[in-house]
């Protein structure tokens, strides 16, 4: 397994890191990275994060609390939005195909969350939709833009607010990393980035899973 540890300097840098999506009327795909590039997917923290203290809509059109909904499980948290057009759907399509190498009693366990960065788009109708061609059970929250931008903050992930060209097109700046929280003390010690790939997800779920480094 790939893996390397932060320093916090590495860390902030790493964690700030911003994708700038730009998107027409195009759905996306279900393209699914494969091979592996040859630096490390998973980054152990020196520093855990606090899980964000986020309450929002889930796509049943009801108050989700991710603290209290994911206490005490695996779970792994990504910023991202639906008509992102590469970027988001590779990365829940990835987690979705390594989930299948799970143990049923695994992928009961896991929770993956999916926190949309571009509420006014992505209403929980939306999100449902979105989220049930790639993986039903992937949990979508929606809801206030300023109350998502100041949890992603908390966990170090800048984002922005979409915006519309004239063309009809937006650009949305977002996060890339997707955060693995400890069932064992609901902090976030593992940051995965984009380049992780099915086998590198395949790999490490069942020790993040455990609570385990990867």
């Amino acid at each position: 397994m790939r893996k390397k540890k932060f320093t916090a300097a590495a860390l902030l840098a790493a964690a700030l890191t911003l994708s700038a999506c730009s998107s027409g009327s195009e759905e996306p795909g279900t393209a699914v990275s494969e091979v592996a590039p040859d630096d490390k997917a998973a980054t152990v923290l020196d520093t855990p994060f606090e899980k964000p203290d986020l309450v929002l809509t889930g796509t049943d059109g009801k108050e989700f609390d991710l603290r209290e909904e994911t206490k005490g499980r695996p779970t792994l948290i990504y910023f991202g939005y639906t008509h992102c057009p590469d970027i988001c759907p590779l990365t829940m399509n990835n987690l979705a195909v390594a989930k299948k190498s799970l143990t049923k009693a695994q992928q009961d366990e896991l929770r993956v969350v999916f926190v949309t960065t571009d509420p006014d788009r992505d209403t929980p109708a939306e999100l449902g939709s979105w989220l049930k061609g790639i993986d039903s059970d992937i949990v979508g929250l929606t809801g206030d833009f300023a109350t998502i931008q100041a949890g992603a903050r908390t966990v170090g992930i800048s984002i922005e607010k979409p915006v519309e060209k004239k063309d009809g097109s937006y650009v949305s700046t977002h996060g890339t990393q997707v955060i693995a929280f400890s069932p064992k003390t609901d902090q976030g010690y593992v940051l995965y980035g984009e380049d992780a790939t099915v086998g590198d997800w395949s790999a490490d779920l069942p020790e993040l899973i455990k609570g385990e480094n990867p």
